[in-house]
Formats: structure tokens, sequence, C-alpha cells
């Protein structure tokens, strides 16, 4: 009796308008205050990506791709991607992307790029990186990279929000981090995790810029930023970063240039709505 051998199937084809983009289900949903939530989804396996760099993410509607820059917040080694975003009242992506739950499809684009990449900056002793709100997203991948702590001596994180319930992954950072299998001893030894609230009463109110205005970061047990031996990240609102590159070239920073190493690096592609 013959017996009919069935024939692998090819892989449904991308319909025209998803070109460019991997459908992939969501693993887990965090809403960490009213303003900010963080969506956990399955990593396409054809994906590679630096610690720092961002993707096209976003959802199909209407049958049309709406999407935004997010930052990818987690270590290149995650077999998953993880995004951090704010939600914009009546924005056009947010008030949709806020509500799916596991096992919603999301789009995520296939070219991953970024200026957040710790091989821009020059060799220095102390890496700065600065955000505010939804700008940590790509220091997440940064601090728990081990060659982060192999390239500085010490690393200081500031993550600037208005409230502390809007201190997105700070039980990771000041916890978990801390007891990783590739960097916990570094983060221990290295990591110096500064939460800074502007609008309630913290152990560490105002904002970011505060602690380098007047070299303030003394009050954390810093010394004076110095362009001998600092580099800095900037991520965060544009406000926050026209001041902090001021700042810093107020003391002889140097920015990025296109072929060059730099003293600070800034990202200004992360999502607003």
């Amino acid at each position: 009796m013959s017996q009919t051998r069935e024939q692998p199937q090819a892989a449904p084809a991308q319909p025209p308008q998803f070109m460019g983009f991997d459908v992939q289900p969501v693993l887990g949903v965090r809403h960490w205050s009213d303003r900010v939530f963080s969506l956990r989804v399955a990593r396409p396996p054809s994906l590679r990506f630096e610690n720092g760099q961002f993707v096209m993410m976003g959802l199909a509607v209407g049958g049309k791709p709406l999407v935004r820059a997010y930052s990818i917040a987690n270590p290149n080694y995650d077999e998953h991607l993880e995004f951090l975003s704010i939600k914009v009242p009546g924005g056009p992506l947010t008030s949709v992307l806020k509500d799916v739950r596991p096992g919603d499809p999301v789009l995520v684009g296939r070219k991953p790029t970024g200026t957040l990449l710790l091989t821009d900056l020059r060799p220095g002793r102390r890496l700065y990186l600065f955000a505010t709100g939804t700008g940590l997203a790509p220091f997440m991948g940064t601090v728990a990279d081990p060659y982060t702590y192999e390239r500085f001596a010490s690393v200081v994180l500031l993550h600037g929000v208005r409230r502390t319930s809007e201190l997105a992954y700070r039980d990771v950072l000041e916890q978990d981090l801390r007891a990783h299998p590739y960097v916990g001893e570094m983060a221990r030894r290295q990591l110096h995790y500064v939460p800074c609230v502007s609008r309630e009463d913290f152990h560490t109110t105002g904002r970011i810029t505060r602690f380098v205005e007047g070299d303030a970061l003394s009050t954390l047990g810093l010394p004076p930023l110095d362009p001998a031996t600092d580099r800095a990240m900037l991520c965060g609102s544009q406000a926050m970063l026209a001041q902090m590159c001021a700042l810093l070239d107020q003391r002889g920073f140097q920015g990025f240039a296109r072929g060059g190493l730099a003293d600070y690096v800034i990202e200004r592609a992360f999502t607003q709505s």
C-alpha cells in the first residue's frame, strides 16, 4: 500500500504593506504607572542588534502598519525583546498599544539602528548614562552588558522622572541586575544607579541637570565631570538633551562627529506617541 508523503509548506508570504516587519506575539505587559508601560514580545530569530539600538515597532491598524521608533530595553543576548513606552492621551499608537495583551500580534522592524553605542565613545574611566522618562530604555541593555564594565571602571546611571511611580525598572536596577548571572558581580561593584524625581519628595529630588550644574555630583560622592576621564550617553526629552549638551560642551566635552569617536553621544529617536 503506497503512502503519500506531505510536502513541507512554505511560510506564507508577508503582505506587501508589512514588508520589512516581523509579526511577533506579545509575551507580557507591565503597567508601571498610569503614564508608563512596557511590553515584552517574542524576538524574531533573525534579528541581531547592538545594545542601545532601536527598531520600529507598533501595530497593524486598519490593515496598515502604525509604528514608531522604540529603543530595545533588554540586552542583545536575551531571547525576547522589551520596549518601554509612555501613554499619550489620544496618541494614535500608544492609545491602542497600551491595551495589548499576551498573545496579541505586534510589528517589529528588521533594521535596528541608533547612535547610543559604546563603540562610538573614546576610552574613559567613568561612563555616565543620563536618561529622562522612557529614555531609560536603551541603557537597560547597556548596564546588562559585560562589555560595559570591561571598558569603564564606573558606570553612573541617572534616571529622571516626574513621579516615583514612573521609575520603570527600578526593581531591576536595584535588585535583579545585581544578582544577574552574567553581570551581577560587576554591577554590584561598578554600577551607581541614581533615580531622580522632580515633582514629589524623594531622596534625590530634582531634575538630573541639577547634578551637573554647579558640580552637584559631589552630593552623590562623585567628582565633577571631566572630559579627560568621563564619557556620557544621553536619551530623553528634547529639553534635557539641549540642556545637557550645552552643559557638557561648556565643560569641554566633544559630541559625536561622523567618522570619529566622541566624549558623549545622544539619541533623539524614541517614541512620543
